[in-house]
């Protein structure tokens, strides 16, 4: 549904996206992760047309971004960052202004509002001044603009920034019906979580590279390590019968019981270090198995950490 070949993008001397090449298959919902300043926003406007192609090949929905710009945009829907809505018209006007600009017929028109007020349950507040919506129900209604004209892809720039937990995970809810009725999603996020629970597939990206791409499953997974954390009625010597364990790759003693890192799938190797352990008369009072993080996936990849703070992301380790 979206091929990207090579799209390098400046801002005068300043490289913002550089030679990445990614695709975003029909049916997917596809996430750019990555901190302030990634490079994610330039590469969504260069996508939707709002910044011209400088180098590279573009193609969405099967048509070509530099020669056929037109048909890019009647193929998309999109969500900005910022809230783009006008404060004195209406939930209902918003829609039906929206709908007059793509030509849609009246009947049409008047058909999908009724479906999408009732997609994003703001049926009640179609005589409300957008002016007058909490956050989240202004979002909703940017989704129900977006998808006004049955757009083959959906594009969301941090959709959920500054929403409150609840409301990102209901509008998570909401992307997923979307998604399952048959329209693909690309959405950029530097929400680890928003990035995990939505995506079919993530891009890592970092000053203007695709550092990694792939599943959840499979970027946890390449990190090799699970974590098993046991409390036991001998800690100690638990600790010295786990060191000689050909499957654990490290150990490390807590005030209270051990971190037990292992080489494999810690789901399948949990019952077998268990087992030992029990075999040697030690009675297991505690245990947690933790799998790697995007967190983890993110420090691994790009040796810091990305966190959400009140004035915005946070590093920890090396500096961008």
């Amino acid at each position: 549904m979206i091929d990207v070949r090579n799209l390098v993008y400046r801002y005068g001397a300043f490289t913002a996206v550089d030679t990445i090449s990614f695709q975003v298959f029909k049916g997917e919902i596809f996430s750019f992760l990555g901190p302030n300043g990634a490079g994610k926003s330039t590469v969504i406007n260069v996508l939707i047309t709002l910044l011209t192609l400088q180098e590279g090949e573009v193609s969405i929905a099967g048509y070509d971004l530099s020669r056929e710009p037109e048909k890019v945009r009647e193929s998309i829907g999109i969500v900005f960052q910022e809230v783009t809505l006008d404060r004195d018209m209406t939930v209902w006007e918003i829609l039906e202004f929206h709908g007059r600009l793509y030509n849609l017929g009246k009947t049409e028109r008047r058909r999908r509002i009724d479906e999408l007020l009732s997609l994003v349950e703001l049926e009640e507040k179609r005589d409300s001044l957008t002016k007058e919506l909490s956050g989240g129900m202004k979002r909703r209604l940017e989704i129900a603009r977006g998808l006004m004209t049955r757009p083959r892809v959906l594009f969301l720039d941090e959709p959920t920034l500054g929403l409150d937990p609840q409301t990102r995970i209901r509008m998570w809810e909401y992307l997923n019906q979307v998604n399952r009725e048959g329209t693909t999603i690309f959405l950029t996020t530097h929400y680890m979580d928003e990035a995990d629970q939505l995506s079919d597939r993530i891009s890592i990206i970092d000053h203007g590279k695709i550092i990694v791409t792939g599943t959840t499953w499979q970027l946890k997974n390449a990190l090799g390590e699970d974590s098993i954390y046991i409390e036991t009625s001998d800690d100690d010597a638990a600790q010295e019968m786990l060191s000689t364990d050909s499957r654990v790759t490290s150990l490390r003693r807590k005030k209270k019981g051990i971190l037990v890192m292992v080489d494999g799938d810690g789901t399948r190797l949990l019952p077998a270090l268990m087992d030992t352990l029990l075999a040697a008369g030690l009675h297991i009072t505690a245990v947690n198995l933790k799998k790697p993080s995007m967190d983890d996936v993110f420090v691994h990849y790009t040796g810091r950490e990305l966190r959400e703070g009140g004035g915005g992301t946070v590093y920890r380790g090396r500096r961008p």
